[in-house]
């Protein structure tokens, strides 16, 4: 309801947080997260068939496979399988998240200044309060802080793969706040990687990336097409990259925002948007969870997993997970919500925003990839911090669930009315509601129906035995 003017100064209307989303908005939403939801499935299949290997009589050849080197050692790409996985691969997924970003600052919920602060305070500080709960653990406990980092990252394929194991339909705009997050704890991620994980840089390499990239850019900016032209250079930037000492899925997030993500007049999709629906199921169905696959396998034991909430350093990250994800985007967006006067959608309440930060705290993808930088030349440590990684994203899973349930008949509702179309126009009702046209189009589909109840009536009237045969 539109504020009422007090004297000469009108007051401002608080904004609505969570509300509809525009069509557009949504219609890229549900299909980016159908195929995130897929692999997301993929993910956890990959992550479970992983510690199956790990953890039977076959784990030997678990390791024999992962160790196993090849490449061309003269360009100083001969690397294992788990090294491809986790530098060449996850390339393809901070790509995909670098299109995301791109598109989100120029078409979606972070192009206004406005709207877009409370998403990123709430992911903010849904990476500061994990890696505090890390940090004031390992301090009290003795342990080591090099593991920050590791909690501060949300997985939204797992997160989905939740979600859809669950049943639970989120509405829409529930689901864009949660991919929202995904994709700004993503830019931040990559920025951490970038900076606390850089090993020594050599200049040279690093120098012929970023002419590689400029080569790149300008390629786009006189739209030159062909992907024989990109994706060598993809190649050739990506080498460099890694060459350089700065992780080489950095090179995926640059080109990923080099994309044009603004239609044109003529336009059905952007080139970013073409190349993202191309490129997103390669990343969600095929780089993800083989990555997984090589990364998530990790020997399990009952004593492993209870020195998990023994050692600072796992259980820093069991709790920077599990607690930390949750205050932190939760008390971030109340915070975000009470100083910028946003209002949250009435069909909505708190414990729904509970829930989604508690289910951010399942940090799978890139928690695994922070921790082996983290912890470089112990892998008896990686191990345990992977182990970590995975106990605290299952808590998390298992705490969410229990909040989703709570009110699934209120999601399964709020979701039945944005999904329907009794018109069948393609275009769910609720976006018609101001158009004359859709009154009119239902208006007459209800006269149908009518029209049929009668005729069905009359034929049964007609046809009625009353014990003296058929009418």
């Amino acid at each position: 309801m539109p504020a009422r003017p007090t004297g000469d100064f009108p007051v401002a209307t608080p904004r609505t947080f969570l509300g509809r989303l525009p069509l557009p908005e949504r219609t890229y939403l549900a299909s980016a997260l159908r195929t995130e939801t897929v692999g997301g499935v993929l993910l956890l299949v990959a992550a479970v068939a992983a510690l199956i290997w790990a953890n039977t009589p076959l784990s030997e050849s678990y390791e024999t496979v992962g160790d196993f080197h090849l490449g061309p050692a003269s360009l100083g790409l001969n690397l294992s399988i788990q090294h491809w996985a986790a530098d060449g691969l996850l390339a393809i997924f901070f790509f995909v998240a670098g299109i995301e970003l791109k598109r989100e600052l120029v078409a979606g919920e972070l192009r206004d200044p406005k709207a877009a602060a409370l998403p990123v305070i709430a992911a903010l500080c849904g990476m500061a309060v994990p890696a505090l709960v890390y940090l004031l653990v390992n301090v009290v406990g003795g342990g080591s802080t090099d593991g920050w980092a590791v909690p501060t990252a949300t997985d939204i394929a797992f997160a989905l793969a939740v979600l859809a194991v669950l049943g639970t339909s989120l509405p829409s705009a529930l689901r864009a706040f949660l991919l929202t997050l995904a994709v700004v704890d993503d830019l931040f991620a990559i920025l951490i990687i970038a900076i606390f994980f850089t090993s020594d840089i050599d200049f040279l390499a690093l120098a012929g990336a970023f002419a590689a990239l400029a080569v790149f850019w300008f390629l786009l900016k006189k739209e030159v097409h062909g992907w024989y032209v990109y994706v060598p250079l993809a190649l050739v930037i990506w080498g460099l990259m890694y060459n350089s000492g700065v992780h080489a899925t950095v090179a995926g997030v640059a080109m990923g925002l080099m994309l044009r993500c603004v239609r044109r007049e003529d336009e059905k999709q952007s080139p970013g948007e073409h190349i993202e629906h191309l490129v997103r199921p390669l990343s969600a169905g095929l780089a993800v969870p083989l990555f997984a696959l090589f990364s998530a396998g990790v020997s399990i034991s009952g004593g492993a997993l209870a020195d998990v909430f023994t050692k600072p350093e796992t259980l820093g990250v069991v709790l920077g997970l599990v607690v930390g994800k949750a205050l932190g985007i939760f008390g971030g967006t109340w915070l975000a919500a009470r100083f910028t006067r946003a209002e949250l959608n009435e069909d909505l309440a708190w414990p729904d925003i509970l829930a989604v930060s508690t289910l951010a705290g399942i940090g799978f993808t890139v928690s695994l990839l922070i921790g082996e930088l983290a912890f470089t030349g112990d892998s008896g440590l990686t191990d345990e911090v992977k182990a970590a990684v995975l106990t605290g994203s299952v808590i998390a899973a298992v705490l969410a669930a229990v909040l989703l349930r709570l009110r699934v008949r209120t999601y399964q509702a709020l979701y039945e009315s944005e999904e329907r179309d009794e018109d069948l126009s393609g275009i769910p009702d609720i976006y018609e509601q101001d158009d004359p046209a859709y009154h009119l189009r239902m208006a007459a589909i209800h006269e149908a129906k009518a029209a049929e109840h009668r005729r069905l009536a009359e034929h049964a009237a007609a046809t009625r035995d009353d014990g003296a045969g058929p009418a």
